[in-house]
């Protein structure tokens, strides 16, 4: 039976392709629920919304839902770093060890920097971490203290999915006396009108989309592939194995301030914060980042043929990806994040472009033709 998927909002003229698009990937695609948005030099030109927030479709995607962007939200969580150094509370440049002692892996002169660029040999641990650990700030700083690096920092990079947020928050944390989370708040989101929480209140429950795993796609590909991984893969992502529905779902998971997978948004919430990034730092008069530290936070810090845990290259800065295999769109300059099942994020400085897309079906892997990749396409063409 073919379901009927409501689309809402609007493009500006000349971006009816970015709403084809958008309609494809659920007339022709797996999307259940989903939205949108791209803001060029300060205006929005496509802000779409449409489908279900569950996967029996009963209940309308609205203009004000929220989803878990996973690793999406290591892009929302760069700048609020970057927030930090822009007020002088914590530098790229110096050695981890300067702020934060007790962790073994940064006593040979590994720099915040290489760290947020995931150099620091942490990606996951060697005993196992339950699901419950994480939501304990004490247990999971002091476990990463103790762990040891699982090569020598700074000379090869492996992708700290989860461990990402406990060492950028740490670091905030020791700096600015405040958590990631509360500086999203105070220094991107309440002043930008960004709906993206890192940490949500229970308040806003009501209103979130809750992941649909691959396994329940309308369309299941007919020979899948396995995506190539890294040695390190399980270290980092299968220690502890998180369930889409089971933890992602819960409220100990929502109230958590994990800034490496735990980030509720819209798409417009992410259009808007990269919009900001992408113009300078301002977005509507509203200014959250200068110039100089924007240079500064996409300055290139690695760049591989091979990641130890995604078994691919990436080119990072400290906390983006910078664009890599046109991830986000043709331009070089483009920086910004991703996140398992589709969502992602991203800033493109030359054409001063932020852009947001949010969903809750999730897909595997994140290369090829995917649903968001159509509509970056989509959308380039109508620039």
């Amino acid at each position: 039976m073919t379901r009927d998927f409501p689309i809402h909002g609007f493009v500006a003229q000349g971006f009816e392709r970015v709403r084809a698009a958008f309609e494809h990937n659920f007339t022709e695609g797996i999307e259940v629920g989903a939205g949108c948005c791209a803001i060029v030099a300060g205006k929005t030109v496509v802000d779409l919304w449409g489908g279900y927030r569950d996967r029996d479709c009963t209940q309308p995607w609205t203009e004000d839902t929220l989803v878990n962007v996973y690793s999406t939200t290591k892009g929302v969580g760069a700048v609020a770093f970057a927030c930090a150094v822009d007020d002088g509370r914590i530098s790229y440049d110096v050695p981890v060890r300067d702020y934060w002692p007790e962790l073994r892996a940064g006593t040979n002169g590994l720099t915040v920097a290489q760290l947020l660029a995931h150099l620091g040999g942490l990606c996951g641990f060697r005993e196992p971490v339950r699901v419950e650990d994480l939501y304990d700030w004490s247990v999971m700083r002091h476990r990463l203290e103790r762990e040891d690096p699982h090569w020598q920092p700074g000379t090869a990079a492996g992708y700290h999915a989860v461990t990402w947020g406990y060492l950028a928050g740490e670091l905030l944390r020791r700096t600015t006396g405040t958590t990631l989370g509360r500086l999203v708040a105070e220094r991107i989101a309440r002043p930008l009108e960004a709906d993206f929480h890192v940490g949500l209140d229970d308040r806003h429950f009501d209103r979130v989309a809750n992941p649909i795993t691959p396994k329940h796609a309308r369309i299941q590909p007919r020979d899948p592939v396995a995506p190539a991984v890294g040695p390190l893969f399980a270290v980092a992502l299968m220690n502890p194995a998180l369930r889409p529905y089971a933890d992602v779902c819960s409220a100990p998971w929502r109230r958590a301030e994990i800034a490496s997978s735990n980030g509720h948004g819209t798409a417009k919430s992410l259009a808007r914060i990269y919009g900001a990034v992408a113009s300078g730092g301002a977005l509507e008069g509203v200014r959250v980042l200068s110039a100089p530290t924007i240079e500064r936070a996409t300055l290139e810090v690695w760049n591989s043929d091979t990641d130890l845990v995604l078994g691919r290259g990436l080119r990072r800065s400290a906390g983006f990806i910078l664009n890599t295999d046109s991830m986000f769109g043709p331009r070089a300059e483009s920086f910004g994040h991703s996140g398992a099942g589709g969502s992602t994020g991203f800033a493109d400085p030359t054409t001063q472009l932020g852009f947001g897309y949010t969903m809750n079906q999730m897909a595997p892997g994140s290369d090829g033709e995917t649903r968001a990749a159509r509509l970056i396409r989509a959308l380039y063409a109508s620039l």
